[in-house]
């Protein structure tokens, strides 16, 4: 694919944002952010599908109305007749690729829904890890606009492996974030009260003189400490602490 000097620009900048360390919510509207300066697009929605409940939920928005959203949210998801079929195809896919225009702007949910904001030519991508989908985009242009086209879809194909792989990353540092939560509540007052010490820069010899005990016994509850937060340097555990906000 042939990329003009602002396209490569972009996308090379894009790639650089998804390198960063984000959160999942983060991840998916920093992206959505540039992706609509890289495709001249007007609104932008994210949502992730909840196998249990059966329903899209973690909305990040740009550009579109909280009244409408919450319009979306209590019933047009349930009476959509596009994002299913776009979802089920797994791959980056126009809106008219599932529908005809013509025959979405007869719906409910376009004249209702999609209409109200302004939407109208559409563009879906679907992140799956292990067969879940674990966060979309659906990215809009106002009438006015022209439709996206096979260049967007190459662009979107460029994008989502990074797309995913930062979403992957974010959920595992999430889960790791709760079990290290879970360890650190493990702590008793006083080993609790030597990781904060150490997360705040504190020398042994410090602490030691703070907690009115011998160097040895500083030394074993950094022992006790790094054992239950599963860290093997002292500076380790100083950043393990001042993640959880324990200093």
């Amino acid at each position: 694919m042939q990329l003009s000097t602002s396209e490569s620009r972009a996308l090379a900048s894009l790639f650089g944002l998804l390198g960063e360390d984000m959160a999942e919510h983060e991840v998916r509207e920093r992206v959505g952010r540039a992706l609509l300066d890289l495709l001249r697009a007007d609104y932008y929605a994210s949502f992730v599908w909840d196998d249990d409940q059966r329903r899209f939920g973690g909305c990040v928005t740009i550009n579109m109305n909280p009244a409408t959203l919450r319009s979306y949210d209590e019933y047009f998801q349930f009476n959509d007749p596009i994002t299913f079929e776009l979802q089920a195809r797994r791959v980056p896919t126009l809106v008219t690729q599932v529908m005809p225009q013509r025959e979405l702007m007869r719906t409910e949910f376009y004249n209702d829904f999609l209409a109200r904001d302004g939407l109208h030519w559409g563009v879906n991508l679907y992140s799956y890890s292990g067969g879940r989908n674990i966060g979309d985009m659906r990215i809009w242009r106002g009438r006015r606009r022209d439709n996206f086209d096979a260049r967007t879809l190459e662009m979107l194909r460029l994008i989502e492996p990074a797309f995913t792989a930062a979403l992957q990353r974010a959920a595992l540092r999430r889960r790791r974030g709760a079990a290290d939560d879970d360890n650190l509540n493990a702590l008793s007052p006083r080993e609790l009260s030597v990781a904060r010490m150490v997360g705040a820069g504190l020398t042994d010899k410090q602490i030691a003189r703070q907690l009115g005990v011998e160097l040895c016994t500083v030394r074993t509850y950094l022992m006790r400490c790094c054992e239950k937060l599963r860290v093997q340097r002292r500076s380790a555990l100083a950043a393990a602490v001042a993640r959880r906000g324990a200093s």
